[in-house]
C-alpha cells in the first residue's frame, strides 16, 4: 500500500471556458513538479467532473487516502462551508484531509511581480510605480483582512504604494485605487490580479484597470502558484505520516 494520498484539486469552476483551461494548466504543472504524486481536479459547479464525481470514481478504484486542496486565495465561504459539505457526503471508506487554502504566502506575492514583469515592468519600475493589489472580493470579513494584509506586506518590498481593491462584495473597486494611487503622485499604476483563473470578475477587473499603465494577467499556472499548492498538501498529509511512523 502506497503512503501518498491522491491530491484532488478543487475548483470553484466558470460558465467562462478560460477558467477550466486555467484549472488544467495549473494541475499539469503540479503533476510535473511531483510525478510521484496522483494528481485528479474536480469543479464546484458548472464544469465537469465534479468534486462528488471524483470522489466515487476514487473509491471505486480503491484509493483510500485523498488530500483535498481548495483552489483559493482566502478562507472565505467555499472553503468554509462549500468544500466540508461536499466532502462530508464523500464515500466512508475515503480517508480526506482538506488542505489549507493557497493565500497568503510569499511565494504568492512572488507570482503576482513575476505577471507584473511579464507585462512590461521591471524591478528598477518599484519605486515609482503603484501597485492595486485587485482580488474577486468577500463578504466575509477574515478574508478582506487578508487581502489588506498582503497589500500592506508587499508594500514593503519597494514599491511606491500598494492598494487593496475588490471586484465584487467589499470596496474599493480597481478603479478607484488606481485613481488613489495617481492622486498619491505615483509615477505609474499597475493592477495586479489576485486572482487564479479568467472570468466574469477577472474581467471586471480588467475594465477596472482601464486608466492604469500596467495590467497583468492572473496567476494562472505561475510556477510559484503550483509550489504553494504542493506545500499545502505536504502539510496536509503530515499527520498521516506521522501516525505511520508511529
Amino acid at each position: 500500500m502506497t503512503n501518498t494520498p491522491v491530491l484532488l484539486v478543487i475548483a470553484h469552476g466558470s460558465r467562462d471556458p478560460r477558467h477550466a483551461a486555467t484549472v488544467h494548466a495549473l494541475v499539469r504543472r503540479v503533476r510535473s513538479l511531483r510525478p510521484d504524486v496522483r494528481v485528479e481536479t474536480g469543479f464546484l459547479d458548472f464544469n465537469v467532473p465534479s468534486v462528488q464525481g471524483v470522489l466515487e470514481s476514487l473509491a471505486v478504484q480503491g484509493v483510500r487516502d485523498v488530500v483535498a486542496l481548495p483552489l483559493l486565495l482566502t478562507r472565505a465561504f467555499h472553503a468554509k462551508a462549500d468544500i466540508p459539505a461536499v466532502l462530508a457526503d464523500a464515500p466512508p471508506q475515503l480517508r480526506i484531509r482538506q488542505a489549507e487554502v493557497l493565500g497568503p504566502s510569499p511565494l504568492l506575492l512572488s507570482a503576482l511581480e513575476r505577471r507584473l514583469y511579464e507585462a512590461g515592468l521591471s524591478p528598477a519600475d518599484k519605486p515609482s510605480t503603484g501597485v492595486v493589489l485587485a482580488s474577486a472580493g468577500s463578504t466575509d470579513p477574515e478574508a478582506i483582512a487578508v487581502i489588506a494584509e498582503i497589500a500592506r506586506e508587499w508594500r514593503h518590498t519597494g514599491w511606491c504604494a500598494v492598494r487593496p481593491a475588490f471586484a465584487s462584495a467589499s470596496l474599493p473597486r480597481t478603479e478607484d485605487a488606481v485613481r488613489e494611487l495617481r492622486a498619491l503622485g505615483c509615477s505609474r499604476v499597475a493592477v495586479a490580479p489576485y486572482v487564479l483563473a479568467p472570468g466574469f470578475l477577472p474581467d471586471r477587473i480588467a475594465r477596472g484597470a482601464a486608466e492604469a499603465d500596467v495590467l497583468a494577467d492572473v496567476l494562472g499556472p505561475a510556477p510559484e502558484v503550483a509550489r504553494v499548492a504542493l506545500e499545502r498538501y505536504e502539510a496536509a498529509r503530515m499527520p498521516q505520516l506521522a501516525a505511520v511512523s508511529a
